[in-house]
Protein backbone atom coordinates (compact mmCIF):
# COMPACT_ATOMS: atom_id res chain seq x y z
CA UNK A 1 0.00 0.00 0.00
CA UNK A 2 1.18 3.49 -0.34
CA UNK A 3 0.56 7.50 -1.28
CA UNK A 4 2.08 9.33 -3.74
CA UNK A 5 2.18 13.17 -3.83
CA UNK A 6 4.25 15.82 -6.67
CA UNK A 7 3.87 19.35 -5.83
CA UNK A 8 6.00 22.36 -6.25
CA UNK A 9 8.17 24.72 -3.71
CA UNK A 10 8.91 28.21 -3.71
CA UNK A 11 13.22 26.79 -2.20
CA UNK A 12 15.80 25.89 -4.34
CA UNK A 13 16.87 22.48 -4.98
CA UNK A 14 19.96 22.02 -2.73
CA UNK A 15 18.12 23.89 0.25
CA UNK A 16 14.83 21.48 -0.01
CA UNK A 17 16.83 18.39 0.14
CA UNK A 18 18.84 19.23 2.85
CA UNK A 19 16.02 20.20 4.71
CA UNK A 20 14.04 17.00 3.63
CA UNK A 21 16.90 14.66 3.87
CA UNK A 22 18.26 15.39 7.36
CA UNK A 23 15.22 12.95 8.29
CA UNK A 24 15.82 14.65 12.13
CA UNK A 25 13.11 17.57 10.51
CA UNK A 26 10.42 15.17 10.34
CA UNK A 27 9.45 16.37 14.00
CA UNK A 28 9.32 19.74 11.94
CA UNK A 29 7.07 18.52 8.75
CA UNK A 30 5.51 15.56 9.14
CA UNK A 31 2.45 15.72 11.02
CA UNK A 32 2.26 12.05 12.48
CA UNK A 33 5.91 12.85 13.97
CA UNK A 34 6.29 13.19 17.42
CA UNK A 35 9.96 12.64 17.62
CA UNK A 36 12.83 12.01 15.64
CA UNK A 37 16.19 11.66 16.21
CA UNK A 38 19.53 10.40 15.07
CA UNK A 39 20.89 7.30 16.34
CA UNK A 40 24.19 7.29 13.80
CA UNK A 41 25.53 7.85 10.71
CA UNK A 42 26.53 11.32 9.05
CA UNK A 43 23.58 12.10 7.12
CA UNK A 44 24.56 9.54 4.11
CA UNK A 45 23.88 5.95 3.34
CA UNK A 46 23.38 3.92 6.60
CA UNK A 47 22.26 6.77 9.21
CA UNK A 48 20.01 5.98 11.61
CA UNK A 49 17.05 7.03 13.42
CA UNK A 50 14.52 6.80 16.27
CA UNK A 51 11.31 7.73 15.47
CA UNK A 52 8.34 8.08 17.55
CA UNK A 53 5.09 8.29 15.93
CA UNK A 54 1.10 8.74 16.32
CA UNK A 55 -1.17 7.35 13.91
CA UNK A 56 -4.84 6.33 14.71
CA UNK A 57 -4.41 7.67 17.50
CA UNK A 58 -1.95 5.07 18.58
CA UNK A 59 1.89 6.12 19.22
CA UNK A 60 4.13 3.76 17.54
CA UNK A 61 8.55 3.54 17.47
CA UNK A 62 9.87 2.86 14.29
CA UNK A 63 14.22 2.06 13.93
CA UNK A 64 14.98 4.35 10.40
CA UNK A 65 17.64 4.21 7.82
CA UNK A 66 18.72 5.70 5.25
CA UNK A 67 18.99 3.83 2.41
CA UNK A 68 19.26 6.26 -0.61
CA UNK A 69 21.15 9.61 -1.18
CA UNK A 70 21.90 11.12 -4.12
CA UNK A 71 22.87 14.89 -3.58
CA UNK A 72 20.39 16.99 -4.53
CA UNK A 73 17.55 14.99 -6.40
CA UNK A 74 16.74 11.73 -4.51
CA UNK A 75 16.55 10.76 -0.78
CA UNK A 76 15.12 7.29 0.85
CA UNK A 77 14.80 6.17 4.43
CA UNK A 78 13.30 2.83 5.67
CA UNK A 79 11.92 2.54 9.04
CA UNK A 80 10.98 -0.90 10.70
CA UNK A 81 8.73 -2.08 13.63
CA UNK A 82 7.10 -5.33 14.89
CA UNK A 83 3.85 -4.60 12.93
CA UNK A 84 5.38 -2.18 9.71
CA UNK A 85 7.72 -1.69 7.11
CA UNK A 86 7.53 2.24 6.15
CA UNK A 87 9.83 3.42 2.95
CA UNK A 88 9.89 7.06 2.36
CA UNK A 89 10.83 8.26 -0.94
CA UNK A 90 11.82 11.98 -2.15
CA UNK A 91 12.70 12.93 -5.82
CA UNK A 92 13.41 16.35 -6.43
CA UNK A 93 13.36 18.30 -9.95
CA UNK A 94 14.40 21.81 -9.71
CA UNK A 95 11.89 23.93 -11.22
CA UNK A 96 13.83 27.26 -11.88
CA UNK A 97 14.33 29.01 -8.50
CA UNK A 98 11.44 26.52 -7.38
CA UNK A 99 11.45 22.59 -6.36
CA UNK A 100 9.20 20.18 -7.39
CA UNK A 101 9.01 17.52 -5.00
CA UNK A 102 7.59 13.86 -5.31
CA UNK A 103 6.80 12.03 -1.96
CA UNK A 104 5.95 8.41 -2.24
CA UNK A 105 5.57 6.53 0.97
CA UNK A 106 4.98 3.03 0.98
CA UNK A 107 4.09 0.57 4.19
CA UNK A 108 3.90 -3.16 3.99
CA UNK A 109 1.98 -4.24 7.23
CA UNK A 110 3.01 -7.68 9.11
CA UNK A 111 0.97 -9.59 11.46
CA UNK A 112 -2.76 -9.66 11.37
CA UNK A 113 -2.99 -6.11 10.54
CA UNK A 114 -2.24 -6.69 6.96
CA UNK A 115 -5.31 -8.28 6.19
CA UNK A 116 -7.53 -5.27 7.90
CA UNK A 117 -4.93 -2.50 6.55
CA UNK A 118 -6.72 -2.42 3.35
CA UNK A 119 -10.17 -1.56 4.88
CA UNK A 120 -8.97 0.92 7.53
CA UNK A 121 -5.97 2.29 6.84
CA UNK A 122 -5.72 3.57 3.14
CA UNK A 123 -8.20 6.41 3.99
CA UNK A 124 -6.02 7.68 7.01
CA UNK A 125 -3.13 7.66 4.85
CA UNK A 126 -4.75 9.57 1.81
CA UNK A 127 -5.16 12.31 4.70
CA UNK A 128 -2.18 12.08 6.57
CA UNK A 129 -0.15 12.18 3.15
CA UNK A 130 -2.39 15.19 2.28
CA UNK A 131 -1.42 16.71 6.18
CA UNK A 132 1.99 16.13 4.67
CA UNK A 133 2.13 18.00 2.15
CA UNK A 134 1.06 21.26 3.24
CA UNK A 135 3.42 20.74 6.43
CA UNK A 136 6.28 20.38 4.16
CA UNK A 137 5.52 23.49 1.96
CA UNK A 138 4.45 25.63 5.26
CA UNK A 139 7.76 24.68 7.06
CA UNK A 140 10.20 25.14 3.38
CA UNK A 141 8.30 28.47 2.41
CA UNK A 142 8.52 30.12 5.85
CA UNK A 143 12.40 29.64 5.68
CA UNK A 144 12.08 31.85 2.54
CA UNK A 145 10.42 34.51 4.19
Amino acid sequence: MHVERTFTVSRPIEAVFAYLSDFENTNQWDPGTLETRRTGGDGGIGTTYANRSQFMGRETELAYETIGHDAPTFFSCRGRNKTATATDSMTFTRDGDRTQIRYRADFQFHGIIKFVAPFVVKGKLDALADETVEQITKTLEAQNA
